[in-house]
């Protein structure tokens, strides 16, 4: 059955594969690069400052996982409710959402920034540094925390953009800022020298360029004309844009909360082995953010089903709703298929590219892959389940999914077999976590399409009478 207000958008009768493709694309590629901003530092840090410096940019990554979260909270919520409203008919209230959730990312950008500076080596001590390390993370987050506004209004002002219809505006405004932080990085660090401040800079610059692309794009906004009135908060528009978006925030929040825990764990239980306390922390960071990779591409498909899910769940379209769907979860599990086997192969030569180290540490980098990211070829199952509980409309399941792996399993696994275990009860926890989770998510995604079902019997009734 065709739903409603499908004739003037494409959303709603272009082939499904084919919108994916559009939508996902740039989506997965501005995902990537957003990945690589602390990829690329931690690559020239590698080679030049040590995994001193590595373990600074692993204990200084909950700040940028903050500023995704509310990144996330606010695009995410409001692209998910401008499409919604979108597919409802009501063109006049969706320019709103989309003001709205521009002008709210702007302020937190400015907020956060403000208390980084403010706590910022009270912050560091929280997050897990330890006495060696310190230094360099206060170096490295002194200068990044400038950038923080323009990297939330970019990361969330890219959201706003693909919902507008502009997917490929989205992926140009990440890899010029992408280009720009790897070439100053290769000049400021390899040539120059400048260590942390130098890998600081350059991301920093490039988060500008492409906060002032997203800007540029803002005034000539498609589907709507974004006039002042649009910008202005509205508390009852904030408030629905945070509700749906909240699924998405609450799960970055939830990896930053878990990369705190995990980085004191790692520094206690590794002061208590033959790893010591750097070492774990440094091969954890390179770990985690190479999986970031693997991630960003899940995160990609996910977030480029979006449109499609919000427009034709609001349109009534349920069968296009559930192929989207479909198409991300099986694509993502080809992906996460090919990253579990590299992971399991060529784990030590992909620490080799973060820089050299003791035999010991290459001997736990080794392990920590294998058995760390175990389950990542069913890991992608939670982020693709919670962003589609978030387009067609239900924060509160998405939330909860999205807390399944990092709080409900995660950290009280990781408080509980490192005791018993010691640090391999750190590596265990991983793929525990990742298993439970996906469980979860399949069962609640097939709970979900049965209920599609039944409104789409009812819809079909109603339109037989």
């Amino acid at each position: 059955m065709e739903g409603k207000n499908t004739k003037e958008n494409p959303l709603g009768t272009e082939a499904v594969s084919r919108l994916m493709i559009r939508f996902a694309v740039p989506s997965i590629i501005g995902m990537l690069v957003s990945a690589l901003y602390n990829i690329v530092d931690q690559l020239f840090i590698g080679q030049t400052v040590g995994p001193n410096g590595n373990a600074a940019t692993n204990v200084a990554f909950p700040f940028t996982t903050a500023c995704m979260a509310v990144a996330l909270l606010l695009g995410i919520g409001g692209a998910s409710c401008f499409n919604l409203t979108l597919g409802m008919g009501d063109k006049k209230k969706a320019g709103y959402y989309a003001g709205n959730a521009l002008s709210m990312l702007m302020i937190s950008g400015l907020v956060i920034s403000a208390v980084t500076f403010t706590f910022l080596t009270p912050l560091l001590r929280l997050f897990g540094a330890p006495d060696e390390v310190l230094p360099y993370a206060q170096e490295y987050v002194r200068i990044t925390a400038i950038g923080f506004p323009f990297l939330i209004l970019t990361t969330g002002g890219g959201h706003i953009i693909r919902a507008d219809g502009s997917p490929r505006m989205t992926m140009a405004c990440n890899l010029v800022g992408a280009f720009v932080n790897t070439a100053l990085d290769a000049l400021f660090v390899m040539v120059f020298r400048w260590g942390m401040t130098g890998a600081a800079a350059a991301t920093v610059i490039g988060q500008v360029v492409s906060a002032i692309m997203v800007l540029v794009y803002i005034r000539k906004f498609r589907t709507v004309e974004l006039t002042m009135k649009h910008y202005k908060p509205r508390w009852e528009i904030v408030g629905r844009v945070c509700s749906t978006g909240m699924a998405s925030c609450f799960n970055q929040l939830a990896i930053a909360l878990v990369q705190i825990v995990l980085n004191n764990s790692l520094t206690h239980y590794g002061k208590l082995s033959q790893y010591g306390e750097s070492d774990p922390l440094a091969v954890a960071g390179i770990v985690m953010k190479v999986n970031m990779i693997v991630f960003a591409i899940v995160i990609g498909l996910a977030q480029g089903t979006q449109p499609i899910e919000s427009f034709n769940y609001g349109a009534e379209n349920y069968s296009r709703v559930k192929k989207a769907y479909r198409l991300a979860a099986f694509t993502g599990a080809g992906i996460s298929i090919v990253a579990f086997i590299l992971f399991q192969t060529i784990p030590r030569q992909i620490l080799s590219l973060f820089g050299e180290g003791t035999e010991t540490y290459f001997e736990f980098g080794v392990r920590f892959f294998r058995i760390f990211l175990f389950f990542t070829w069913i890991n992608c199952l939670q982020p693709i389940t919670s962003t589609f509980f978030t387009s067609i409309g239900k924060p509160i399941k998405g939330v909860f999914l999205s807390l399944t792996r990092q709080i409900l399993f995660f950290i009280p696994t990781l408080l509980i077999l490192p005791t018993i275990m010691g640090i391999d009860g750190i590596i265990y926890t991983g793929p525990t976590a990742d298993l439970l989770s996906a469980i979860v998510a399949i069962v609640l995604a097939a709970y979900e399409f049965r209920a599609m079902n039944r409104l789409a019997k009812k819809a079909e009734a109603k339109a037989a009478q």
